[in-house]
């Protein structure tokens, strides 16, 4: 039996799809069904049940997904650690993230790199969205999850995930707040708060933008340099801020509103760190990031 028989076992578990497994492992369609039929010959039974419409695990696949899988984790946890400890991914790897953007899958992330290296510890750090390079420039952080683009020399780009539909954040009572959806261009009828330095303006014009698609002037509110801060501003109706949608529902309350906006670019986030200063335990803790995303 070999490795390679098993893990196209437990992928097709979870897919249900000969061509989704296929395209997980790298391989074709044509090989994903040899693997399995010579499984099934070892085993000396059917585990799945194909259908034109659907993949279904026998009774007997079942049972052997249930045993093979945590066996199949636990030899792969043993290799990652020994990997692991020839690399040196020990110590505390320090994660920073800006406001709003440790979503549920970077949490995630961050345990089963745990898990895999289990001599390594992932620490986040809060980010202020004024200043959000100032912190891994210091030194404080190995990484940053922050928002796109990013286009600073002497920072590195890596991978890039949650890409989603902006909305403004409005006062409830605001006029605006009422309507289903905004176009990008009804930006120009409202202020929009101003983001401190020292993040660069480019950066600056994600949250805040100046100008709509047109080019019409978008008028500016009082500047803020957190989120709370930020929050706080709008609910007194002094002007709105465009946020993903997701990070809306992070920060509902009952004093704002989160409109959807079409016609701006979708928001992106991305790991983020200093050029020429990757760590074993950074590189491995993005090739994770990587693969998730």
């Amino acid at each position: 039996m070999e490795l390679r028989e098993l893990e196209c076992l437990l992928v097709l578990g979870e897919e249900l799809h000969f061509g989704r497994t296929g395209d997980r492992l790298g391989i074709s369609q044509g090989r994903v069904s040899q693997l399995v039929r010579s499984l099934e010959r070892q085993v000396g039974g059917r585990l799945f049940d194909r259908t034109s419409r659907s993949v279904r695990p026998t009774p007997l696949g079942e049972r052997l997904l249930d045993e093979v899988r945590p066996a199949y984790t636990a030899l792969h946890c043993a290799f990652d650690n020994a990997r692991a400890a020839a690399r040196g991914i020990t110590g505390e790897l320090r994660v920073g993230f800006l406001t709003g953007t440790a979503r549920e899958g970077v949490v995630e992330a961050a345990g089963i790199f745990e898990a895999r290296h289990p001599d390594c510890t992932v620490t986040f750090v809060e980010i202020p969205m004024a200043d959000p390079f100032g912190a891994l420039r210091r030194g404080e952080v190995e990484a940053v999850v922050t928002l796109l683009p990013v286009a600073e020399p002497d920072l590195v780009v890596g991978p890039s995930f949650a890409k989603e539909q902006q909305a403004v954040a409005l006062a409830a009572r605001h006029p605006a707040a009422r309507r289903s959806r905004l176009h990008a261009e009804d930006l120009a009828d409202l202020p929009v708060l101003d983001i401190d330095g020292p993040a660069p303006a480019y950066w600056r014009e994600h949250m805040s933008p100046t100008a709509t698609p047109d080019g019409r002037p978008i008028p500016r509110g009082p500047a803020v340099s957190g989120l709370q801060e930020a929050l706080i501003t709008i609910a007194a109706g002094r002007g709105g801020l465009v946020f993903c949608i997701p990070t809306g529902r992070l920060f509902a309350r009952s004093d704002i509103t989160y409109v959807p906006v079409d016609g701006l670019p979708d928001s992106l986030l991305g790991l983020v760190w200093r050029r020429g200063e990757t760590s074993p335990r950074l590189r491995a803790f993005a090739d994770l990031m990587s693969a998730r995303f």
